[in-house]
């Protein structure tokens, strides 16, 4: 059958013969042809490997793979949020994640250093404004330009992008559903799903979806967002309660039990302590939202409950943003003409990014039991493009992996928490080495340090390896990413006491840590 190939694009079968070459002539495909070579929408694209999802996995193990010489795809479609919230190529962390959110803590740390400016000598106005459009403007800014810079990387790397909706018809068959063209079939001998996860608004809670925002509308919203109400637990509940605080918004954060499930509840209620008394968000324990009402100003009417007390009542928010939950981007895959099995959770079975069936994988967010991270993501794609097309068997570590909550008094963390060590080894069997310290800018500014604290969690005997390291305080996570690296490599207390100190610093607290929990003793930090 002859090939027809579409009159929007150039090439033509010498392309397909010539790619499959290129490398061994060690010449680029666009020095001979100035444009990708695309077959009409009657034909079915042959591809080495499909990824469905654009988000920073998917875009890492499309990337990585075409470096083989292969013939990949990236498929990225973005479904509209319940509010009309909508983005580019990048996936949650570069539009409606890590990136803008940093960027508005780092914001909201620029207002409070305002503050700190006057005790060393600064002539700060009294009233000093803030404008929420600027903020929005540049951030999104920001985020364009980095969906611009991961299209310019897929092209220059020669991976086919389609911006559209990729639906299972079989085991290696995908159909496309592209923005007004017609539909497109792709066949791939390897598939990878990196579809990650989107926010859900409780069921319970009449109006919720209807009249409440989520993560993936505060980064673009229009209009400052007033006096909010945030609920949640998360750390995203944390971070943005902080933040939008941080800017001079008023705002309530209502938590049904805990935060921060599954990290240390001690350093978890440090950061909540700081939230409430240094930050003033107020926060309201045991509190969940039953109905969100828009009156006729515009106003939105919560009704909430006490879960314990059964005390009501009602409160007008200008905003009101849920950060309760995620699920997973399985839905609409036509996973069911696949023999790809699901939790009941919607995430995707499987072990070491396999899934059930042998040429279909996930990475990132989808896979049940992995760590939802960028750098996680990224890291399993690159290894995974590694071992599908090249002589890799390494497979990734879940248990050594950093993190930072950007919460106004930042916590970072990695290995185990107190509770986790406890469970795994015994209370008996471990040593936690603490101190509580101030940072050297806090005394100037005559800030409050009662929640700066640092834990390290070490095995009991011998060398007394470190199976946890936590922080709070200013720039944690900068402090924490050298930490991890010796942490990776198997770093003990005898290693750390040993080491030199950078004075003065936050980070040479962790190397200054003596004090043991068990000993009872005070672990204040007291001189320089």
């Amino acid at each position: 059958m002859a090939l027809a190939v579409s009159n929007a694009r150039c090439g033509s079968l010498k392309y397909f013969i010539f790619s499959r070459f290129r490398h061994k002539l060690n010449i680029k495909s666009r020095q001979l042809f100035p444009c990708r070579c695309m077959i009409s929408t009657n034909q079915t694209e042959k591809y080495d490997l499909v990824v469905i999802g654009g988000g920073s996995g998917g875009l890492a193990c499309a990337k990585e793979a075409a470096g083989y010489d292969r013939r990949v795809a990236v498929l990225d479609f973005v479904r509209p949020s319940p509010r009309g919230s909508t983005w580019g190529l990048g996936g949650t962390c570069v539009n409606v994640g890590c990136i803008p959110k940093k960027l508005m803590h780092q914001a909201a740390l620029l207002g409070q250093s305002l503050g700190d400016a006057k005790h060393y000598g600064w002539e700060v106005p009294e009233q000093v404004n803030h404008s929420w459009e600027t903020l929005v403007q540049a951030v999104q800014n920001h985020v364009r330009s980095l969906n611009w810079g991961h299209r310019v990387q897929l092209n220059e790397k020669e991976v086919d992008y389609y911006n559209g909706w990729g639906t299972f018809i079989n085991d290696h068959t995908i159909e496309v559903a592209l923005k007004q063209k017609e539909n497109k079939i792709l066949r791939a001998d390897n598939i990878v799903l990196a579809t990650g996860m989107r926010p859900i608004y409780p069921a319970e809670v009449i109006g919720a979806s209807q009249h409440a925002i989520s993560s993936d509308d505060i980064f673009s919203l229009q209009k400052p967002p007033g006096k909010t109400l945030v609920v949640g637990g998360s750390y995203v509940a944390l971070e943005t309660a902080g933040f939008l605080r941080g800017l001079g918004f008023p705002t309530t954060l209502m938590v049904r039990s805990i935060c921060l499930r599954g990290f240390d509840q001690q350093m978890s209620q440090l950061v909540t302590d700081h939230l409430s008394s240094d930050v003033g968000v107020d926060i309201r324990w045991g509190a969940v939202p039953v109905s969100v009402d828009q009156g006729t100003g515009g106003a939105l009417s919560v009704r909430w409950k006490q879960n314990e007390t059964d005390e009501q009542g009602v409160e007008e928010f200008d905003t009101v943003l849920f950060a309760t939950g995620r699920s997973p981007e399985t839905n609409g895959l036509g996973l069911e003409n696949t023999q790809v099995k699901l939790a009941a959770n919607g995430k995707i079975l499987g072990s070491h990014e396999q899934t059930s069936v042998d040429h279909i994988y996930a990475i990132g967010d989808i896979l049940q039991g992995g760590v939802e991270l960028t750098p996680v993501a990224i890291k399993a794609g690159k290894m995974l493009a590694h071992r599908l097309f090249g002589d890799s068997t390494k497979l990734i570590d879940y248990n050594k992996i950093p993190t930072t909550v950007f919460t106004p008094l930042e916590y970072s963390c990695v290995g185990y928490s107190e509770e986790g060590a406890i469970q795994q080894y015994s209370e008996e069997d471990i040593e936690v080495y603490h101190a509580f310290y101030k940072p050297l800018e806090y005394s100037v500014a005559e800030r409050a340090s009662d929640q700066c604290y640092i834990k390290a969690i070490c095995k009991r005997d011998g060398k007394q390896e470190i199976i946890g390291l936590h922080i709070t305080g200013p720039n944690s996570g900068e402090i924490m990413q050298g930490f991890a690296v010796a942490f990776g490599s198997g770093l003990t207390f005898d290693q750390l006491s040993s080491s030199f100190s950078i004075h003065p610093t936050s980070a040479e607290e962790v190397t200054k840590l003596h004090i043991t929990k068990r000993s009872g003793d005070d672990p204040t930090v007291t001189g320089c």
